[in-house]
């Protein structure tokens, strides 16, 4: 798999994944699912929900940077450098999440190792 796909594969996926975080804004999906169920109250859950989407969005404006969909001041070390950190925080999450406390949260882990392959995928150098 190339760079372009993974990028596009990405960016879907991040569409799917904020209109997930949307759905637990407007209590289409109950927030105790999620986030290992420390969430208490809804002031918390619009507080995780709003930064979970504000995450999502930069990672998806860093891969249109990646993919010269939109043009950018940033070099491509700058852009390069802040996949790296997704991908160590995808690394991480996938790990969390097969310890999580609810069975929908550990099958999360199966997505969130996606994002790592992918951003793996982008992140390779060619010989």
């Amino acid at each position: 798999m190339n760079s372009k796909i993974a990028i596009k594969i990405l960016i879907w996926l991040i569409a799917t994944v904020t209109l997930f975080h949307l759905a637990i804004i407007t209590k289409i999906i109950p927030y105790e699912v999620t986030w290992g169920g420390k969430i208490n109250n809804d002031a918390e859950m619009y507080v995780f929900e709003s930064i979970s989407i504000l995450i999502n969005l930069f990672l998806g404006f860093t891969l249109l940077i990646k993919g010269d969909y939109v043009l950018s001041f940033q070099t491509t070390r700058v852009v390069d450098i802040i996949l790296w950190i997704f991908l160590l925080v995808f690394g991480l999450n996938t790990i969390g999440n097969l310890f999580a406390e609810t069975l929908f949260e550990k099958s999360l882990s199966l997505l969130t190792l996606i994002f790592t392959y992918l951003i793996w995928v982008i992140l390779k150098k060619k010989k």
